[in-house]
């Protein structure tokens, strides 16, 4: 997954999140939580794999 594709879905999750909160769903709260959430671990996973590329050049 690429670093944009990781952002796009921590917007996609607090979008989400935020509709879920202003509907009082706590289902979809949680759910774009969640999304938010992987979509960080994703980007950094990303930046982590940049970095050794860029060290090992």
């Amino acid at each position: 997954m690429s670093k944009a594709k990781a952002k796009a879905k921590q917007v996609k999750g607090k979008v989400k999140e935020t509709a879920g909160d202003a509907m009082d769903d706590k289902r979809m709260e949680a759910e774009g939580a969640a999304e938010r959430m992987t979509g960080k671990a994703q980007e950094s996973a990303e930046k982590a794999a940049d970095h050794v590329k860029r060290s090992h050049h």
